[in-house]
């Protein structure tokens, strides 16, 4: 977490970097759809075992059987599915690296990541299954309890109304003013970037067409089809 408490002080073009990092997770779209190979689902058991792969398959299940349901209803199924099939675990740990942005697929086949992780597992998981972008935003906060900087994903009904958190911490869906314990940062999604002026949606200060792209991480999403 030392390298997010950093991140609460860059500079708004160090943070549309950081965008640009979601935005390449955005563009996998066979991998998005479910639609993962069994090669690649052979190559993900022989890796890591035979868990692994079930939990990628599980995932592949949940984006083609819940394509129907209500936002609120997919919202439900999203959270419990990632907070059940991950354990929290940082990056120095896990990836031998200060900072590392996992795929959903790295994530679920490892069994494992830190808040952004699950934050962006979720984000992914959700606008494939055809909730609007614009409804969805991946937001820094500060996470008083625990003295430390957090990732969570919101979820606004309407440009008006108090955002939903999908949350790691805490697993019950809440809206944003009965999480009293975060301090909201700043908000990004595949569109643009905003700071936090509240617990609302904040002042926009970038757009997806100031991203830039980020190879390494471009190269790990082509390898996930």
């Amino acid at each position: 977490m030392i390298a997010m408490k950093k991140r609460l002080r860059i500079s708004n073009n160090a943070i549309l970097g950081i965008v640009a990092t979601l935005f390449l997770l955005l563009s996998c779209s066979l991998v998005a759809k479910g639609e993962i190979s069994e090669a690649l689902l052979i190559k993900i058991e022989a890796k890591y075992n035979k868990f692994a792969r079930q939990r990628v398959e599980a995932w592949q299940t949940l984006i083609q059987s819940s394509q129907d349901l209500s936002d609120d209803e997919k919202l439900t199924v999203v959270n419990r599915f990632f907070n059940t099939n991950m354990i929290f675990i940082n990056d120095q740990a896990l990836w031998g690296k200060e900072d590392y942005w996992a795929t959903p697929i790295e994530a679920l086949s490892i069994g494992a990541g830190d808040c952004e992780d699950y934050s962006i597992a979720k984000y992914f998981t959700l606008k494939q299954l055809g909730v609007d972008e614009d409804k969805l935003r991946i937001t820094y906060v500060k996470a008083i309890k625990i003295g430390q900087a957090h990732m969570v994903l919101t979820y606004y009904k309407d440009k008006r109304a108090t955002p939903l958190v999908l949350d790691n911490l805490d697993t019950e869906i809440k809206p944003a003013n009965l999480r009293t314990d975060l301090v909201p940062v700043y908000s990004f999604n595949g569109d643009g970037l905003w700071l936090a002026k509240s617990r609302g949606e904040g002042k926009r200060i970038g757009s997806a067409s100031r991203l830039s792209l980020w190879e390494d991480l471009e190269q790990r999403m082509l390898s996930d089809q």
